[in-house]
């Protein structure tokens, strides 16, 4: 991972005060939503304006993606091409490898490799998330889990833990980590309610995703402060480095460290956490 993505918030597509605020809100990604957000009557015009967007958001410091509308729609293919220039396409309801070579093939012919982000959010998504992550030639960057339309498709019966929800959340990291993606958690709906999504974000984290997708401009900030390393995970990962650093351990495997048995594998994920700490590049 070359980058921290510990927000992704979604912008409606047809909503100015939105686009011009999202600049200014720090945030690790910003989807512009030609999808869910935007109505029939107004993908047409909101489509016409993604390369005026994509420019003015250059200076916000976030990676600029577009979500597009599901390839089995009238909109999907058109959708493509105002989008072939962002940093980064969202897939809508990615049920099979299938929809992700459609989409790479309709961007290849505007001769844009931009990479594809594909949300699972059907049930069909996520007993076919191993194939999907795992799809060669796609140019696939990350896994978003779409936990509205999963939950409404499940029929899952709601509740501040997740219950129903955590298998499937699973499946989709398990996909995302064996295949070097970025894996995001899934939105919270209740944006005034800052203490329960602290709560789920905090779950996301535990449970091993990057980051989480959003749909409000207050939930940036304390997902990037339940998703970024705590000072105590930082200290404990710099003392691990500095453990291994000592000549004495240098051809060891295992050492114990304040009564814990240390790995090199521990080592590695050290450096990782001290990297991401940083905001340097693993």
């Amino acid at each position: 991972m070359k980058r921290l993505i510990r927000s992704a918030l979604f912008v409606p597509a047809n909503n100015p005060r939105a686009i011009e605020k999202a600049v200014q809100l720090g945030a690790d990604m910003l989807v512009l939503d030609l999808e869910d957000a935007v109505g029939p009557d107004d993908k047409e015009a909101v489509r016409a304006l993604v390369p005026e967007i994509l420019e003015r958001w250059k200076s916000s410091g976030a990676l600029r993606a577009v979500r597009v509308n599901a390839g089995d729609t009238v909109w999907g293919a058109v959708d493509l091409r105002a989008a072939s220039q962002a940093e980064a396409v969202v897939l809508p309801k990615v049920d099979q490898v299938g929809d992700l070579h459609a989409a790479r093939s309709i961007l290849n012919a505007y001769g844009s490799s931009v990479p594809l982000w594909a949300m699972i959010e059907t049930p069909r998504g996520v007993l076919n998330v191993a194939a999907i992550a795992g799809a060669t030639g796609t140019g696939l960057g990350g896994l978003m889990a779409g936990v509205n339309d999963l939950a409404r498709l499940l029929r899952c019966a709601p509740d501040h833990d997740r219950t129903a929800m955590l298998p499937h959340l699973a499946q989709i990291l398990c996909a995302a980590r064996a295949n070097g993606l970025y894996a995001l958690d899934g939105v919270y709906n209740a944006f005034r309610n800052h203490d329960g999504f602290r709560r789920e974000a905090r779950q996301g984290r535990t449970l091993g995703f990057d980051g989480k997708t959003l749909i409000h401009p207050d939930q940036v900030e304390p997902a990037h402060l339940c998703f970024q390393p705590t000072s105590e995970e930082l200290e404990r990962a710099a003392q691990i480095v500095a453990a291994f650093t000592d000549p004495a351990n240098a051809a060891k495997g295992v050492i114990n460290l304040d009564g814990d048995m240390v790995e090199r594998l521990h080592l590695e994920a050290a450096r990782a956490l001290l990297s991401a700490g940083s905001g340097n590049d693993p």
